[in-house]
């Protein structure tokens, strides 16, 4: 292949295409540190023997902070053109989130 990398053309330049992926590929690694991170938080509250009631909705804060990266990194939500399927799934997310917090507050009061 010839050196392909002064072409200006983003689908064939070369060194653009690594730039890209070293980028991405940092962002998916602080992404699953943060994850870990956040997993570990979770463990260490349960163990802590805290009150169920700063236990629970700090570990459904978390896992909601978790499944944003999930989508946002590791499905590729940030590339341009998935700003359809986005706002479907969030959207998705926000009725699903809506629902358990209407039934939740009808089971508790």
């Amino acid at each position: 292949m010839a050196n392909q990398t002064n072409t200006g053309n983003p689908k064939v330049d070369l060194a653009y295409r690594r730039k890209k992926s070293k980028e991405e590929m940092k962002y998916q690694v602080v992404s699953f540190v943060l994850m870990i991170f956040l997993t570990l938080l979770a463990f260490l509250a349960v163990g802590a023997e805290m009150s169920k009631l700063f236990i629970v909705p700090v570990i459904i804060l978390m896992a909601v902070v978790q499944c944003i990266f999930q989508l946002y990194y590791f499905m590729h939500m940030n590339h341009k053109g998935h700003e359809v399927p986005s706002l479907f799934l969030f959207s998705g997310l926000a009725v699903g989130l809506i629902t358990i917090l209407a039934f939740t507050t009808i089971i508790w009061w």
